[in-house]
């Protein structure tokens, strides 16, 4: 039906302005809240849409995981969203989104597809206690659309994280090894829960002393009140925190526009930034390069994100 490959760099481009812009799905409609509720995911991670095609049942998949389908020689997998979600519908999903996330290739199964809509991060907000209880921790993000619609960011990575399980955790923390040369302590801002759990982990295999922010404005808030605390006391900012490690897509503030914050601050001078992301296209790379970051990690990659502490921390 659709490709959105040739987009990526006016994409890109939307992101280091705080922009970005979401491709809009339904599930259909629930037969139990007779609601249909609008998602969104982000156009970047989105490869194609297509009709359903054939697929071919695997055993041993988890329940949401329908199969595989072969696209172009590639063996993709399927998750059924409607599943996942608890979404009880009387069709079946007609439409499958084939996405990218850090490499990795999956297919979802969604009732339908509407428009690309560009929003502005900052009118993309942390989703408020009730929907996130009531969804799961499925949604990192909520936004009004121009039609009073509200619009959820599904966070991928943990339905990724619960059923494709592209990744063995023990493996991927086997060789994070301890840092001793001196105490250290980082600063992470990351909206997805399946990423900051796995920030945390890698940072405490490392003794590496660790706090948090859910995006980019609060990240950004919290790092000039340790500054302000900083000059209070006349000290450099660097005997608060020593790194500061950025997830790129988060609502509010991103992590392009937090990273140039930060960069802008002279009293940031000497603190690493890395951005950390499952967004891995060398343009992405590259437009971290320009706005000054110190390091561009892949999520779902523990040891990588160790080395690049590592090398910034020495």
């Amino acid at each position: 039906m659709t490709s959105f490959i040739n987009s990526v760099d006016q994409r890109t481009q939307l992101a280091g302005a705080n922009r970005l812009e979401v491709l809009l799905f339904s599930l259909g409609q629930d037969t139990g809240t007779a609601r249909e509720e609008v998602f969104g995911i982000n156009v970047f991670k989105v490869r194609e849409v297509m009709h359903v095609p054939e697929i071919t049942r695997a055993p041993d998949m988890p329940d949401a995981v329908e199969g595989m389908v072969s696209l172009r020689g590639t063996m993709v997998p399927v998750i059924n969203l409607q599943k996942f979600c608890g979404v009880v519908c009387e069709a079946r999903p007609k439409i499958l989104m084939v996405t990218e996330y850090n490499k990795h290739i999956q297919g979802f199964l969604v009732d339908s597809v509407e428009t690309i809509e560009r929003l502005s991060w900052e009118d993309v907000k942390t989703p408020p206690p009730m929907v996130t209880s009531r969804l799961g921790g499925l949604v990192t993000a909520v936004a009004e659309l121009g039609d009073k619609r509200l619009v959820m960011i599904m966070d991928v990575e943990k339905v990724l994280a619960e059923t494709a399980k592209f990744y063995d955790e023990e493996l991927l923390f086997e060789e994070v090894d301890v840092y001793d040369k001196r105490e250290v302590h980082g600063f992470f801002a990351d909206d997805s829960s399946v990423a900051r759990k796995q920030i945390a982990m890698t940072l405490d295999r490392m003794n590496i002393k660790h706090t948090c922010a859910v995006n980019g404005a609060e990240a950004w808030e919290r790092l000039r009140e340790l500054a302000d605390r900083a000059d209070a006391a006349g000290r450099p900012v660097t005997e608060y925190v020593d790194f500061v490690l950025t997830d790129v897509e988060m609502p509010e503030m991103d992590g392009y526009v937090l990273t140039q914050k930060i960069k802008g601050d002279p009293r940031f001078k000497d603190v690493p930034v890395l951005m950390h992301s499952s967004l891995t296209a060398e343009a992405n790379q590259a437009l971290g390069k320009g706005i000054g970051d110190d390091a561009y990690v892949p999520k779902f990659e523990p040891r990588e994100l160790a080395q690049a502490l590592i090398r910034v921390l020495d």
